[in-house]
């Protein structure tokens, strides 16, 4: 028998969450930045801004964005890196991709953009100073599959930098549930005209391996001197690892 994995709180086969994970991010990727900034209050800023100033990148750093979205990262370390530098942007699926890469030439930033899986990265090993994976590994079915090609295409003294829904401080547990299945998808549906993809975003958060258990994983995979930092009360939390 195929073995399974979790799709927000359903058990589907491996081989279906890709696509299903495809059709969420096609359906969506129009609304994406707009959805972004009404369902964090404009804090996702604040954290894109914090995982820059984290990366260590300078110009002439050479820079992977896994999962890029709408292009965020990669806007910010383009003009971080400058001409001497290199910055990729890269998404599994061709409607998020297509959405980063026309706000970067918008932006007068001509980019290198790749669709690829974070699993299989096509790319050589001990490459980039830098790689960045925001809010995109709780969506990869083996995420300690993508973990190691992250390390293998890091060159020695890079570092990584994964940023992604977290585990709330407990209080505040209560309150958050109730934003996330009750308010996210009916602003979904408003502004989004997609009540279930905005489901899926909750409860795939709620699937997401925690602070400790990213650590963790990030360890196994390779990384050393790894850390995390919890923001917004843990609602995100970016996590630092380094390959040496």
């Amino acid at each position: 028998m195929e073995k399974t994995t979790h799709f927000g709180f359903q058990t589907v086969e491996e081989s279906q969450k890709a696509k299903k994970v495809a059709e969420v991010f096609h359906s969506v990727a129009e609304r994406y930045d707009l959805m972004n900034d009404l369902m964090s209050a404009g804090l996702h800023r604040l954290w894109k801004h914090f995982t820059i100033e984290q990366s260590g990148t300078r110009e002439g750093s050479r820079v992977l964005d896994i999962a890029g979205g709408s292009g965020d990262l990669a806007r910010a370390f383009a003009k971080r890196v400058g001409n001497s530098g290199q910055v990729i942007l890269t998404d599994i699926n061709s409607s998020m991709l297509g959405v980063g890469r026309d706000r970067l030439l918008d932006d007068g930033i001509v980019p290198l953009a790749a669709q690829c899986d974070g699993e299989k990265l096509p790319f050589p090993s001990n490459h980039f100073d830098c790689v960045t994976v925001a809010f995109g590994l709780r969506n990869m079915t083996h995420k300690d599959a993508a973990l190691k090609e992250m390390y293998r295409v890091l060159r020695p003294g890079g570092r990584l930098l994964v940023l992604e829904f977290s585990k709330i401080w407990k209080p505040l547990q209560p309150l958050y549930d109730v934003y996330s299945f009750k308010a996210l998808p009916v602003m979904g549906k408003l502004v989004a005209d997609d009540e279930e993809s905005y489901r899926y975003l909750a409860e795939s958060i709620r699937m997401h391996p925690g602070q400790e258990e990213l650590k963790q994983m990030m360890e196994q995979a390779g990384f050393e001197r790894v850390e995390y930092f919890n923001l917004s009360a843990g609602v995100v939390a970016l996590h630092k690892g380094f390959k040496f």
